[in-house]
């Protein structure tokens, strides 16, 4: 197949076969309609010139044989007699085996007979008459590289009986006078040719002319017209095509109507290709009906193709309506739209973004048997998705599949790409279109790409689905798709991020026995969200694994470690880990110093923070912190506005809040903008001091600088007034908050709720606490429990224990201080049964051993995650702190009172093997001990006092007072005057009594 044949079948349009089916082409044509590629001459075809094989281009290599090595070597030491730069040159050329046989022996006589292309060299040409055709002249002339000598050469061709240049010969020739340089043709090698032959020159300048538009260079196309015209000559049918199509490719429309009109003066019509380019750039211009004119005033009739290519200009012109009404014109003139038709006005309104009518389209081409291929399906979901209709994205996967299209890889990834790609997280509506994406694809075995593993997992997790999250991985590894480190490290990134650490931890351990080895992103990253949960140990040895295999920490990861010792107390531990890092090589940054500052203030320890923020600005007398500095550079001590931070936070914590104000001064002076962390740590801290007016000004400067107040600044202002009693206030800075579109959340509803009930006003703490839930904001235990104290302290019991039902059905379960507050007020109302029944049930469902700090990071871990962590050993290592011993105190006192003696001592049982204070043990064995004894038991009173001095008790001077009444009241005087006798013996630091006991 030539490759003229080619070029015809790309670039020209094919009409409607006899047969009636259409013939397509591509939509590229109707986008950018005249080509630049530089051999397509098909659009510049001269009719009216005579040229053989005009259609077709020659082949870049001939079916002669090539020649051999020896004539090769002949060849290539007869160029290279005269060394020189310009030989070398040209045996290269010769070297590229592109010549025939013919060609290079007649371009050896050509250039090395030195008679100019005398007499001797046309004698020696003879030979080569019957064998000249445009193949051999064209080989002779690209490789002659001597202008005169090609001029002559085309010439004497020229003349030869039997031979007629072709087109090929011409733009050889061009080439030779240096056409493809953009210059001019030297006069006289024109002159030249003309002497010799007038009409081949003629030919030559309109090939000329033609090249030069086909190159778009417009000017030169010009200038070379007028030499066409000094010459004597006139342009050719196809050279006036050529100009107007270079005129329309430039969009120089008037010009182009200028070169048309000389046509026609000349009795020239357009062809068929141009007077498309004509008309399409008509009616890009909105000049539709001067396009049918045209269409009419050159007797053409227009056909599907012409139609589609004007409806494309109107669609790239915006003219949408009169490119619809194009369709009913075409049906009057009985052209039939067809896909590429319908194709180009979806094309046109989707760049357009004319969504609404791409769907009216849509459905007329469907209802019209058209239907549009893969790709146009692509680009309208992408398109639709762009715009946020998802829900009409998805319609279109089940059009796809009514035109006989089945979604395919590229359709999915864009439709769940983009519902799951963007910053926002999508609604629940929307993720559940790209969830029911997923599931056909796993149907069809289509995958994910890795970026879309990514996001479909991060909006799963945001919507609390984790385990479907971590099956997105294993479902794609079944459908052939390879995750690697980056994959999985986002998901679990994405789980850590949501506080799903055992879910998070689960995907590691899956990760590594699926043999893909964790990079230092992904343990640190799982070091750093352990630490922030308090998991130290689990984050330490994930350290020491890392490490074990090779993979080096870095400084993020040391600051990480380093920041949870410290907010553990765990000074040494964090030291000796700093020091680690200074022996391997890595150096502390700005982050680490931060963090040792946010560490220590967390810690308690703000002067050691202050210390370390002191040697940053450049204090060097504080030997304390040296240990931190040794090696640092001078830009890891750059303070910024997350080191002041958290040091304002820290001091505001301790209520050293004038310290920090001043920090803000400092902070200004230094050029340190603060942000808005820094004012609301500011805020906070003036109201937990109860210093409103200071809070005010903070607030007012935070204003000033461009900051909105947060959630967090409204917060710190409300607890403060409803603490206050200034209910008129808190009223008015809840009205502000809701101005501006800043909803409530459970901690500022919590606050709200409290403070009415500190002030009585529990109906209305009730309906917020209703109108919280109503607003999608579930109350959380510390709501209830405040609900709950308020109706107590008014003397709504029922409404107590209600509300302590409501929350259990609402799925948030009591802690021990609901009970405590539950137990307080039964047992002062005396109601002292329901009060051990609750003692009872928290017994069995929560029994408060507070252990340390871990049992609040566990809190909503299962046991199979804290068993494979080892936590459950460690949390038996720690001390325990028993937070009920109020609650046992108040009942044994309550049932004591009472004269409920067996119950209050069976309590008593039970809590004197914990480790509370032994003051407070002395004092609930004290009250017994009184109790008995007025109570006539005075032999338990006795058994009661042993106990005591068993258990290290010191007992107060009162309990012998007791214990001697109780011997005079059952009328044991002699044991009574023992025991008084025993006193003046005993050696007892006597302890002293809260209430004077005489002996009456």
């Amino acid at each position: 197949m030539s490759k003229g044949f080619l070029r015809n079948a790309i670039s020209i349009p094919v009409l409607c076969s006899s047969s009636g089916d259409p013939l397509f082409f591509s939509l590229k044509f109707f986008t950018r309609p005249i080509t630049t590629q530089e051999n397509n001459w098909d659009a510049f075809t001269d009719v009216d010139c005579n040229f053989q094989e005009f259609e077709s281009f020659p082949p870049e290599k001939t079916p002669a044989s090539s020649f051999s090595p020896q004539e090769y070597s002949f060849l290539r030491d007869s160029l290279l007699e005269n060394p020189g730069t310009e030989a070398t040159s040209k045996a290269q050329n010769l070297e590229t085996g592109n010549c025939s046989d013919d060609a290079l022996l007649i371009l050896d006589a050509v250039k090395n007979n030195d008679d100019g292309f005398g007499d001797k060299t046309q004698k020696f040409l003879r030979q080569f008459r019957h064998k000249l055709d445009e193949i051999l002249v064209v080989d002779v002339l690209k490789n002659v590289q001597n202008v005169q000598l090609g001029v002559k050469f085309f010439i004497w061709a020229g003349r030869q009986i039997g031979y007629n240049h072709g087109l090929a010969v011409y733009d050889a020739l061009l080439d030779l006078l240096g056409c493809n340089r953009n210059d001019r043709i030297q006069e006289n090698f024109l002159q030249e040719i003309k002497n010799d032959d007038r009409e081949v020159l003629g030919k030559l300048l309109n090939v000329l002319i033609k090249k030069c538009c086909r190159n778009g260079l417009w000017n030169l196309a010009l200038e070379e017209l007028g030499r066409l015209k000094d010459f004597g000559y006139k342009p050719s049918r196809a050279t006036y095509n050529a100009l107007v199509q270079v005129f329309l490719r430039v969009d120089k429309l008037e010009s182009a109507a200028f070169v048309h009109r000389e046509m026609l003066d000349l009795g020239f019509k357009m062809d068929a290709y141009t007077l498309l380019c004509f008309t399409r750039s008509l009616c890009k211009e909105g000049k539709w009906r001067e396009a049918l004119d045209l269409i009419e005033k050159e007797e053409f009739v227009p056909d599907t193709v012409m139609y589609t290519s004007m409806i494309s200009g109107l669609c790239e012109a915006s003219l949408f309506e009169e490119a619809m009404n194009f369709l009913n014109i075409m049906r009057c003139n009985s052209c039939i739209p067809n896909d590429v038709t319908y194709e180009t006005l979806l094309c046109g309104c989707l760049n357009k973004r004319k969504l609404g009518r791409c769907k009216r389209l849509l459905s007329m081409m469907i209802t019209e048997g058209c239907y549009p291929r893969p790709k146009i399906f692509n680009s309208l979901v992408h398109a639709y998705c762009r715009s946020g209709d998802y829900s009409y994205a998805y319609k279109l996967l089940k059009k796809m599949v009514l035109c006989g299209h089945q979604p395919g890889y590229v359709v999915y990834n864009i439709l769940i790409g983009g519902i799951c790609g963007n910053e926002e997280l999508p609604n629940s509506d929307v993720l559940e279109i790209a969830e029911k994406c997923y599931d056909e694809m796993l149907d069809r075995g289509v995958v994910l790409n890795k970026v879309n593993v990514a996001n479909f997992s991060r909006c799963l997790c945001g919507v609390g689905k984790f385990e479907k999250a971590m099956k997105v991985i294993r479902e794609m590894m079944r459908k052939g798709f390879i995750p690697d480190v980056s994959t999985y490290s986002k998901v679990i990134s994405f789980l850590c991020n949501a506080s799903k650490l055992d879910n998070a931890f689960l995907l590691f351990q899956e990760m590594r026995g699926n043999g893909i080895v964790p990079d230092i992103y992904t343990y640190t990253m799982l070091i750093d969200n352990f630490c922030k949960a308090g998991l130290i140990q689990q984050a330490l040895s994930w350290f020491n694994e890392m490490v074990k295999d090779g993979c080096k920490p870095n400084v993020v990861t040391y600051t990480a470690l380093i920041h949870a010792y410290l907010k553990a107390r765990k000074m040494s531990d964090a030291n000796d880990l700093f020091e680690m890092m200074l022996t391997e090589g890595c150096l502390p940054n700005v982050v680490t110093f931060t963090a040792l500052i946010d560490g220590h203030c967390k810690a308690g320890d703000v002067e050691r923070a202050y210390q370390i923020y002191a040697r940053m600005v450049g204090n060097e007398n504080i030997p304390d912190v040296d240990m931190y500095f040794r090696g640092s550079d001078e830009s890891a001590k750059e303070v910024n506005v997350v080191t002041y931070g958290a040091l304002v936070d820290g001091l505001c914590k301790v209520h050293k809040v004038k310290e920090a104000c001043n920090l803000l001064d400092v902070m200004s002076t230094q050029g340190c903008e603060p942000n808005h962390i820094v004012y609301d740590a500011l805020i906070d801290g003036f109201c937990k001091a109860g210093k409103l007016d200071e809070a005010q000004s903070i607030y007012t400067r935070m204003l000033e600088r461009g900051y909105n107040p947060s959630l967090y600044t409204y917060s710190s202002f409300l607890d403060r007034l409803f603490k206050d009693k200034r209910l008129d206030l808190a009223l008015k800075v809840l009205s502000k908050m809701l101005e501006n579109s800043c909803a409530p959340n459970v901690v500022i509803y919590t606050e709200m709720v409290d403070g009415l009930c500190k002030v009585g006003k529990t109906d209305e703490a009730y309906k917020l606490l209703l109108m919280m839930e109503e607003k999608g904001c579930q109350p959380n235990v510390v709501t209830y429990t405040s609900m709950i104290d308020g109706f107590g302290k008014v003397g709504k019991l029922d409404r107590c224990s209600e509300l302590f039902q409501r929350m259990s059905m609402k799925g948030c379960a009591p802690n021990y201080i609901t009970y405590a507050v539950l137990i307080n007020h039964y047992s002062v109302a005396g109601l002292l049964d329901e009060a051990y029944q609750l003692l009872e049930e928290m017994r069995k469902t929560y029994w408060p051993v507070q252990m340390a700090s871990y049992r609040k990071v566990i809190e909503g871990f299962n046991k199979e995650f804290i068993t494979s962590l080892g936590l459950l050993t460690d949390i038996s290592q720690v001390d325990s702190v028993v937070p009920v011993i109020p609650i046992y105190k108040l009942l044994i006192h309550s049932f004591n009172k009472a004269g409920r003696l067996e119950v209050a001592l069976e309590l008593l049982e039970e809590i004197s093997s914990s480790s509370s204070s032994p003051s407070t043990m002395a004092n609930m064995y004290s009250s017994l001990i009184e109790s008995l004894c007025h109570s006539h038991k005075v032999e338990k009173a006795f058994e009661l006092y042993v106990d005591m001095i068993n258990r290290g008790l010191i007992p107060e001077l009162g309990v012998f007072v007791n214990l001697i009444r109780g011997l005079i009241n059952v009328n044991r005087w002699e044991n009574a005057l023992h025991l008084s006798e025993s006193l003046c013996y005993m050696d007892i630091q006597w302890l002293p009594c809260d209430n004077t006991r005489g002996v009456s």
